[in-house]
């Protein structure tokens, strides 16, 4: 079935039949009729238990409460968007929309969630789910992208709802004509939706409104403050990030080969480039998490000068940096965003340690501007200062620090590129449809998490830099959780003091010449 909308129904589920052939690939067989009669026959009934709520579904139903609250009377419409192809007929694994899933707890792809207001006050939750098709329809082993033989089940309509703890749930057959019925009852009124995440819901509705901007703009600003549920699940993915740094360290240790007999295992061997760092944390993530957050950027040398580096095709040399900004995401999908700059040798060059060093005097000056209150934007203040009169030290600064900071200059910007902070949550980059005025040049809250992650980037081409300095980059990067009485560093069991990383790297190495990998 080629049409999201287009499916069958099992018994227990609704029933509707599909209206055109599911999509065949160029390589498929041609089936014969015999062959479909066949396969729909004498299969043992599933079991249809309906399933335990899932973990957090109150928190989930908080969230839509509040959603609620903010839009009496109006009908609001969340999709969480569809699989994507990543070539031909072959699709990404599926990640949910965040808002979607801030509200449901749902992974599932296609699926719609619909606030329906009531006349009584408040919404009820309507949930479109696709439908369990069962096997007594030939779509369970015909269709690539849906069919259960092919992608695994999907929970079906009552299971979904009880699952989800939704006050209704809907097959994705019955959504068109809803969605006809819901614009068509207040056309002075017409419902707001949640725009680029499915073209197939949004197309009846039109271009997109300022009240749509609006539900995007409310859901992003409900999401700036974590609830405790949030929070753990960001301090679970810290600390699982905290191990695929750990794997990664490991595997820079350069070991000897001891002698083997037949039989035995290939001698273990460092990591030599940038990809088998990427590949190592990876699979940490895909060990404990959903995934990555965000594309791994495993920068070695000069490449590190590169602020999205995720090419990561270079090679890993003695006495070089190496910058690794990485997240495990976890399977609730909140993401940790940790960088950390690691002296591949194990232990820091006096030059780069001179750079390292001031890097972390900027990240400590703005990890104390982080405390309800205070400005968005006052830790990056904070950080800026200290590079900027740092580069004025080291000779770099073609001014005075002071000068470089003004406003209608930032000549500092050269080599520092980004600003420190960004939210952090179930999105890297959280909460962007937020409003400057509760994001950018807002006020930090209890309860939001922010990264702080100063660097300096001194490009191999640049002649302002001193030929020393040039080709390193340096980023620090932690995740930190605004409190009532400043912040808590969820990340701050990765060491960042030079001296202590580099005795985090000397133990772990140890460790791996014991046997420890």
């Amino acid at each position: 079935m080629s049409h999201s909308f287009d499916t069958g129904g099992a018994p227990g589920d609704q029933a509707a039949k599909p209206t055109e052939e599911p999509r065949r690939a160029s390589h498929d067989a041609q089936l014969p009729q015999a062959l479909l009669d066949f396969m729909v026959q004498r299969w043992e009934p599933t079991a249809r238990e309906l399933p335990s709520p899932v973990a957090g579904a109150e928190a989930f139903a908080a969230r839509r409460r509040a959603l609620s609250r903010l839009f009496p009377g109006e009908a609001l419409i969340i999709p969480t968007g569809h699989q994507k192809v990543r070539s031909n007929d072959d699709y990404y694994r599926f990640r949910p929309g965040s808002d979607f899933y801030y509200l449901t707890g749902n992974t599932e792809p296609d699926c719609v969630l619909v606030l329906q207001p009531e006349e009584g006050g408040g919404h009820r939750d309507v949930l479109f789910v696709e439908p369990n098709l069962g096997r007594t329809d030939r779509t369970f082993f015909t269709d690539r992208q849906k069919g259960e033989l092919w992608v695994g089940p999907r929970l079906g309509v009552e299971q979904s709802r009880a699952r989800f703890v939704v006050h209704e749930c809907r097959g994705l057959p019955d959504l068109p004509a809803y969605l006809d019925a819901l614009g068509g009852a207040s056309p002075a009124r017409p419902p707001r939706v949640l725009r680029g995440l499915s073209d197939r819901v949004e197309k009846p509705f039109g271009e997109v409104r300022d009240a749509d901007k609006q539900l995007a703009e409310a859901l992003a600003e409900l999401r700036l403050l974590k609830d405790a549920l949030e929070v753990a699940e960001l301090e679970g993915a810290v600390a699982s990030t905290k191990r695929g740094f750990e794997d990664v360290i490991r595997a820079l240790r350069a070991m000897e080969p001891e002698p083997r007999g037949a039989g035995s295992p290939p001698a273990w061997r460092r990591a030599r480039s940038e990809r088998e760092v990427e590949g190592i944390f990876n699979l940490r993530a895909r060990v404990e998490g959903n995934d990555v957050g965000y594309g791994t950027i495993a920068a070695s040398g000069h490449h590190a000068c590169i602020l999205h580096w995720t090419r990561n095709d270079g090679a890993i040399e003695p006495g070089q940096l190496l910058l690794l900004d990485a997240g495990v995401e976890r399977d609730s999908l909140y993401t940790a965003d940790v960088t950390r700059t690691l002296p591949v040798s194990g232990r820091f060059s006096p030059v780069q340690r001179v750079i390292y060093e001031l890097v972390l005097e900027a990240q400590r000056a703005a990890f104390a501007e982080v405390k309800p209150g205070n400005d968005f934007m006052e830790p990056n203040r904070a950080a800026m200062r200290v590079l900027a009169h740092g580069l004025e030290r080291l000779g770099i600064l073609p001014t005075t620090a002071e000068e470089a900071l003004r406003e209608e200059k930032q000549l500092y910007r050269r080599y520092s590129l980004h600003n420190v902070s960004h939210m952090l949550g179930l999105d890297v980059h959280d909460c962007a449809q937020a409003r400057q005025e509760s994001y950018k040049f807002g006020k930090l809250r209890p309860g939001m998490v922010l990264t702080v992650e100063p660097g300096l980037y001194f490009q191999l081409e640049d002649a302002t830099v001193p030929p020393e300095y040039r080709g390193i980059g340096v980023r620090i990067e932690d995740d930190l959780l605004v409190t009532e009485a400043g912040y808590v560093n969820l990340s701050g069991s990765l060491p960042t003091d030079p001296d202590e990383v580099e005795a985090w790297i000397a133990a772990l190495w140890a460790e791996a010449g014991r046997g420890g990998l």
